[in-house]
């Protein structure tokens, strides 16, 4: 068995499901949250936030390895496909690195790590109500992003899939 096909469905998948991820968030999570007041939305926030700090085992896994199995596809596919079908993996693996995994780590993550050096249980209502409006629209919008560019990532996976 050949190691690229094996790469190029696990990479679908896990990218796949990392679109899921952020789908859910921007489709249930953050318009539920949204109905809470500022306290309670950090609060809140922070718990959520803090089960991937404490790298849950298979949110670890899917996150990471959508990263490491794309590389890796991207990598072999390179050597194993011409024409549209390596254009489809090199622009789903650009899409996937550069409109997902980089606006991750260069605005949500900051955001998540601003928002965790918060007391929600100050009494200073104002600055909570100012922190939580420094945060929630910049992190829904780039959350809006980084679904939309997974999502593309994904089918173009997919269809790659598909013509091979």
């Amino acid at each position: 068995m050949e190691l690229f096909p094996v790469a190029l469905v696990v990479a679908t998948f896990l990218c796949a499901l990392v679109a899921g991820f952020l789908f859910a968030f921007a489709v249930v999570v953050m318009p539920g949250l949204a109905r809470l007041g500022d306290a309670a939305f950090i609060r809140a926030f922070q718990h959520v936030d803090g089960v991937i700090r404490q790298n849950q085992p298979l949110f670890m896994l899917v996150w990471v390895g959508s990263v490491v199995s794309l590389i890796v596809a991207l990598g072999l596919g390179m050597g194993h496909l011409e024409g549209t079908a390596r254009l489809l993996l090199l622009v789903a693996a650009l899409v996937y690195l550069l409109g997902v995994q980089l606006p991750t780590f260069a605005v949500n993550v900051p955001l998540n790590n601003r928002l965790q050096t918060l007391d929600a249980g100050a009494p200073d209502a104002a600055a909570l109500r100012e922190a939580r409006r420094n945060f929630e629209p910049r992190w829904n919008r780039w959350n809006v992003f980084r679904t939309a560019l997974s999502s593309l990532s994904a089918l173009l996976l997919i269809a790659l899939l598909c013509i091979l």
